[in-house]
């Protein structure tokens, strides 16, 4: 298939043609004896950029940051853009990669440790009002007043 842009003459060809008829045994096919030698060169490109996670690094260092484990994350995140940044992918990819890791624990233990501080102000205040209740029903029935 040619380009709209160029004329066919001016396309260039795979191999040598010098306007000769072909040798017998040859079939113009690349590894074939007396084809063209053909070097072929694979370029692995990554369609996505690595990630940072930046966003949520200083959203969990901001948010109760249990064990300086947003800090850390920050911090990775950071390298991560830099390197990013630099051209580095790899080392991009696993600056990154500690910073997802990092991020996943901090907001699992902030959500554990909300979710312990729920349940313990519930038990308190049931404690709390079961206390009341039965100091009010106490107090009606020792201190009756019959005059």
């Amino acid at each position: 298939m040619n380009p709209v842009s160029y004329p066919t003459e001016n396309v260039p060809l795979q191999g040598k043609n010098d306007g000769l008829p072909a040798q017998p045994g040859y079939t113009g096919q690349p590894g074939h004896p007396g084809g063209p030698m053909v070097q072929y060169t694979t370029v692995n490109i990554d369609s996505e950029a690595p990630r940072d996670h930046v966003i949520w690094s200083i959203f969990n260092f901001f948010h109760l940051n249990p064990c300086c484990l947003g800090l850390a994350a920050l911090i990775f995140s950071i390298k991560a853009r830099d390197r990013k940044m630099a051209g580095d992918m790899s080392g991009a990819r696993h600056y990154g990669s500690t910073a997802r890791c990092l991020n996943i624990w901090a907001t699992v233990l902030v959500c554990l440790l909300s979710l312990i501080i729920i349940i313990l102000v519930a038990v308190r205040m049931n404690q709390v009002v079961s206390v009341y209740r039965n100091y009010g029903t106490d107090l009606n029935n020792r201190y009756t007043y019959s005059g």
